[in-house]
């Protein structure tokens, strides 16, 4: 059976990086590489009993007759009626060295002492890496980038589900804004919002939500009262991939001033998006994005961020290093790829009207990009 991902590029970044393995342990990258599956019995919590559940999938590579994917007991019942491509499937593991000491056992098997195996650091626990280590047959590198560039382009399989969360989580949104208003708490907006994007087939991932003149993002027991903004940001999971867009609603007509507001941040939304298409180095989107901000009377107050986003919210391409999840700025100036999602956002903490927010999602294309969930970017108006 044919993997379900571009298996010649994961040897190339493997050849590049010096890897003549992976070992794949984080529950997004597993599912990445047996084409969607995801063990529902663990899809809330990994621990249990006193250990925790821990996929493991082997790749060598050059060698897809190789790959190897050890799972946990209760698996079968899943992968009985949704088979992987795999060709071997362990269905052994209860904790989190047992499938390493499995993984070793194949590895002893099929490579030679001294091989560079690539693992996830940050997804593998101490008491796994600590008998990985032990064995001393194997160079062990991170395979972080290995991973993350192997993601970067999205398949059309893959955009369409980008396509459908961000558009089930704006759908979601506008349907909060219209069955609440004045007396509602922002506790109960976010509960609505889970009710909506459940209903819709989402998995809720979270929501920060702003009301009136505060810029916390928290749920509280705040209350809408007529005239204030509401921004609500959230993450909706469809397939796998995440829908992260932000809206802006208000109770009651809009003034003016919050119409002025909101349209300047569009703006600069809207500035940023200009220069992408395939080709363009991605720190031209924050070019882009800066000459609006300078020319803008609500600079002091703005801050604009880009990032790539599917299986994880912040994933390649990562365009800065300023941002407020800390990573090096690898594809600034890098170009950008057909097929690679950007989420882009400008947010605007006003000193008297508060938290005004917009966050858009576009994918990469030839001659451009295609923006998903597009709608419902002014003011939303409740009740």
């Amino acid at each position: 059976m044919e993997p379900p991902f571009d298996h010649r590029r994961l040897d190339e970044l493997m050849d590049t990086a010096g890897l003549d393995a992976v070992l794949v342990t984080s529950k997004h990258n597993a599912q990445y590489l047996l084409g969607g599956h995801r063990f529902f019995f663990f899809d809330y919590m990994d621990a249990i009993g006193v250990s925790r559940y821990l996929p493991v999938v082997i790749y060598v590579r050059g060698r897809l007759d190789l790959t190897r994917y050890i799972a946990n007991s209760n698996e079968a019942w899943q992968l009985d009626n949704d088979p992987v491509w795999v060709p071997e499937v362990s269905l052994t593991s209860w904790g989190s060295v047992d499938p390493i000491e499995e993984a070793l056992g194949h590895l002893e098997r099929v490579l030679p002492t001294g091989a560079a195996i690539g693992i996830e650091s940050s997804f593998m626990p101490a008491d796994a890496f600590t008998r990985l280590a032990l064995a001393g047959r194997y160079r062990i590198e991170d395979c972080l980038y290995v991973l993350e560039r192997l993601r970067a382009r999205k398949s059309e399989t893959e955009l369409r589900l980008v396509e459908q969360a961000s558009a089930k989580v704006v759908d979601a949104m506008r349907a909060v804004f219209s069955k609440h208003g004045e007396g509602t708490t922002k506790r109960e907006l976010v509960e609505a919002l889970r009710r909506e994007q459940t209903d819709r087939g989402l998995t809720f991932e979270y929501c920060l939500v702003n009301m009136g003149k505060s810029l916390n993002r928290g749920a509280s027991e705040d209350r809408w009262t007529i005239g204030d903004p509401v921004c609500l940001d959230s993450g909706g999971n469809f397939g796998g991939y995440i829908g992260d867009v932000a809206r802006m609603a208000v109770l009651g007509e809009p003034d003016a001033e919050l119409e002025d507001l909101l349209a300047e941040i569009d703006r600069i939304q809207l500035a940023a998006r200009v220069p992408i298409r395939a080709g363009a180095l991605g720190q031209e989107i924050y070019v882009a994005a800066d000459e609006a901000l300078t020319s803008s009377p609500l600079r002091a107050e703005t801050t604009f961020l880009a990032h790539g986003m599917g299986l994880i919210s912040h994933e390649a391409p990562r365009l800065t290093d300023t941002g407020p999840v800390p990573y090096p700025n690898a594809d600034g100036g890098r170009p950008l790829e057909e097929g690679m999602v950007l989420s882009i956002e400008t947010t605007l903490c006003h000193s008297r009207r508060g938290f005004i927010k917009l966050e858009d999602t576009v994918a990469v294309t030839d001659g451009g990009y295609r923006a998903f969930g597009d709608n419902a970017r002014g003011w939303n108006v409740a009740g």
